[in-house]
């Protein structure tokens, strides 16, 4: 999956203050890096102390568990990253309580279901993931809180060190001219694309089907059959039909606006009507509220594409395609997109793609293997400043759409220069300085913080900078 990190190793058990001062026992259980212990067992080892912080090898088992979850293969030298985080962890935690940084309760509680989502649907549901755990959901939410909060607090504190960090022009060249020129990175061909998509759109009379099984299963619900269970049999949004609707706890900014504004004007075991936004049509149930955070679970029916809604796309896309050729000089690209196109994301980025791996820095130069198959098979047979006739395409949902594409422009693969390359290098300059920069406030921290860490894990070459003082192999002594 991803790297294990900061941000990846999130179930962990924090023990109390007073156990602390517990010295590292010779004769307690020696931690096993050969094999994953069952989760769930709690033990009284002490892995490592970081200042007045403790950390047990039951920490260590229960995030190796998640890493199991998460559909890992069983790998225990990764229990060494998972200590070297949680020493982490700890180290910016206890900074952060010196620089009064904190984090909201609803905060944590939203993190702490939206985590526990992502276990049950990994793990096949609740029930297995119960049985893999040796303990019940709600029992497992109490354990992991305390250290969510604790990891949400050492993000914050993670940001703080770095959110003055910039970089200037002149720190980008410099960072390019220190490369050696055999070492440039190559980069592929790219192409900035736009798109006008025509989605297929029923009538009023085409949808009544599906609105009258929403309003079958609310009226259901109503004369007492069970939420949850009607949801996990016929609700359409895969990832909460599992969870009998679920959604957790969630703010006004997480929905859909027809969906927040149900949500938020309903009090605790209120239900809505059947409304309908851009996925279908929905009922929903408040659960709980937590002030501006509300805990809701829905039923949604989705209405299916049919032939005729995809043939009145297909004649609009045709008439559009029409009308810019005939006014190629007074209707550009970018005005037609944003008058005509049905996609939120790009129309009002005058219709330009942007790059799904670099959406924070709003990139629009996208390498052709990143493309969809048939975007990119498309676009090769296109000169710069064309546009393409309307065809049909298939999105990651499975939904088809008709689309007219434009070639704004198409580089080729070359090695990196700062004439082509310069928001890229930026990119890689901000975050080889964000680097030094955390480094070096770690590298500091260290030599001030009582750090103990057991000596089977002393084995662990990436802890070997965190022992007090550094171990120094029989290599490097002499």
């Amino acid at each position: 999956m991803r790297k294990l990190g900061l941000l990846v190793l999130g179930f962990i058990s924090i023990i109390s203050v007073a156990k602390a001062q517990v010295t590292l026992d010779a004769t307690a259980a020696k931690p096993d890096t050969n094999t994953a212990r069952t989760p769930g067992k709690t033990l009284d080892k002490i892995a490592a102390i970081v200042g007045n912080s403790p950390i047990l090898l039951s920490d260590i088992e229960l995030s190796y568990a998640r890493y199991l979850v998460e559909g890992m293969q069983p790998n225990p030298s990764v229990k060494c990253q998972i200590l070297q985080s949680l020493l982490t962890q700890k180290l910016l935690a206890q900074q952060a309580i010196i620089d009064s940084i904190d984090v909201k309760d609803d905060d944590i509680d939203a993190s702490v279901d939206r985590r526990m989502r992502e276990m049950m649907q990994r793990a096949g549901g609740q029930d297995k993931l119960e049985a893999f755990l040796g303990r019940s959901i709600i029992q497992y939410k109490d354990e992991i809180r305390p250290d969510m909060k604790e990891q949400m607090i050492a993000q914050k504190m993670q940001q703080k060190i770095t959110e003055k960090l910039n970089v200037t022009p002149q720190d980008v060249k410099d960072y390019f001219n220190k490369m050696p020129k055999d070492s440039l990175p190559s980069f592929n061909k790219e192409v900035e694309v736009g798109e006008i998509v025509f989605q297929p759109k029923l009538s009023k009379e085409e949808k009544q089907l599906y609105k009258e099984k929403a309003e079958e299963l609310l009226a259901r619900v109503k004369k007492g059959e069970d939420f949850g269970t009607l949801a996990r049999l016929y609700s359409q949004d895969p990832q909460s039909a599992v969870e009998g609707g679920d959604l957790g706890f969630a703010d006004r900014t997480t929905f859909v606006k027809e969906f927040t504004a149900n949500a938020f004007k309903l009090k605790a075991g209120e239900i809505s009507p059947v409304f309908e936004t851009d996925f279908g049509f929905h009922f929903l149930q408040v659960i709980e509220r937590r002030g501006e955070q509300v805990h809701v679970r829905h039923i949604l029916i989705a209405p299916a594409t049919t032939q005729a809604s995809l043939d009145r796309a297909k004649a609009k896309a045709d008439s559009i395609y029409t009308l810019m050729m005939a006014h190629k000089k007074d209707l550009d690209f970018s005005a037609a997109a944003n008058f005509y196109s049905d996609d939120k994301e790009t129309k009002f980025n005058g219709g330009m793609m942007l790059n799904a791996e670099n959406v924070q820095t709003r990139t629009t130069f996208i390498p052709t293997d990143k493309l969809d198959p048939k975007v990119a098979l498309v676009v090769d047979t296109m000169k710069v400043g064309s546009i393409s006739k309307p065809d049909v395409f298939t999105g990651a949902d499975g939904k088809k759409s008709y689309k007219i594409l434009f070639l704004k422009s198409a580089t080729d693969a070359h090695k990196a220069n700062l004439a082509q390359d310069f928001p890229k290098l930026k990119d890689f300059a901000y975050q080889d300085k964000n680097t030094r920069v955390v480094n070096q406030w770690f590298d500091k921290r260290r030599k001030q913080t009582f750090i103990k860490i057991d000596p089977e894990y002393q084995t662990c070459d990436i802890l070997k900078k965190w022992l007090t003082p550094p171990v120094t192999t029989t290599a490097q002594a002499k």
